[in-house]
Formats: C-alpha cells, structure tokens, sequence
C-alpha cells in the first residue's frame, strides 16, 4: 500500500479511459450537496457556499473537486458520499494535486 501525505484527494473530471465526465457542471453539484458539511455545522439564515472541504475548482484545464480529509473526520457518510461518487462514475482520483499529464 502506498503511503500518502496529502490531506486532499482530487476527483477529476475524467474517467479512467481518459474521456471528460459530464455534465460539464458535475463539480458544482457535488460541491453543492456537500455545502451543509462544515466546521460548526450548517447555519441556518447564512448565505449559500460551498464547504471548505468540498470545493469545486480546476486542475491543468479539467474541472474537480478537492475534498479535504477533514470531511471524513465530521461525518464520514458525507466523505464516502464523495469518493463513492468518483468510484461509480469511474473518475480518476489522486492524493495530491494530480500530475499535468492526466488526459490520455
């Protein structure tokens, strides 16, 4: 098993052949569901955002999200939420930012 020292796992926008998930706005979705999951919890009243440990962003020109470690240790069902959505749509996932040649 290889170790890692990154707090954040990457899930990209590709699949495991190389082709572009879609729908092109799949990051903001995820991040949008899992915007509840945040230090001191959902506040009611406050204004819309996304987790900080949920965030939808790009990486070398493919949109992903970064999920930080910190999810798993709030709530862990919200964690295997996110990594069993990249398991099921077959994404590729990396520990640390993912290396520039990523698209095949």
């Amino acid at each position: 098993m290889v170790s890692h020292t990154s707090k954040k796992v990457y899930i990209l926008g590709l699949t495991q052949s190389g082709r572009a998930f879609r729908p092109s706005d799949w990051a903001e979705r995820l991040a949008g569901v899992m915007s509840q999951f945040r230090p001191g919890g959902n506040r009611p009243g406050s204004h819309i955002a996304y987790s900080p440990w949920c965030v939808p962003t790009s990486v070398h020109g493919v949109r992903c999200v970064v999920v930080d470690e910190a999810l798993r240790v709030f709530d862990v069902m919200a964690w295997d939420f996110c990594m069993n959505f990249a398991k099921d749509n077959e994404l590729q996932t990396f520990h640390g930012k993912p290396p520039a040649a990523t698209k095949h």
